[in-house]
């Protein structure tokens, strides 16, 4: 007895087109370093200094706005930069408590 498996409906296979899709949308903004999928919270969002975070900087994170990460030693430091021309807009750094790495033998 041979059983036949359902197929996908055209609503499902859309269903998944879509969410593949975003899923790859999602993977390279991460590749090229958008800020909005670095981490950064959205009070931290304010590109222009105003004080307010409007939705219009929130998409920003997400197509203008990338962010480069450097790490020396304890201090771990974010730059970030427009990606039209690579102004930057400001660099946040921190002091991490972690200990530092052994040194290689």
């Amino acid at each position: 007895m041979a059983t036949t498996r359902a197929r996908f409906s055209p609503r499902r296979k859309a269903l998944l087109a879509f969410f593949v899709l975003l899923l790859a949308a999602l993977a390279y903004l991460h590749f090229t370093g958008a800020a909005g999928t670095s981490g950064i919270t959205n009070k931290d969002m304010d590109w222009n200094g105003d004080g307010k975070v409007t939705e219009q900087e929130i998409m920003q994170a997400f197509y203008a706005v990338v962010v480069e990460k450097h790490t020396e030693g304890r201090r771990e430091c974010r730059s970030y930069a427009w990606r039209s021309d690579g102004t930057s807009i400001r660099v946040d750094c921190r002091t991490t408590v972690a200990a530092d790495p052994a040194p290689a033998q």
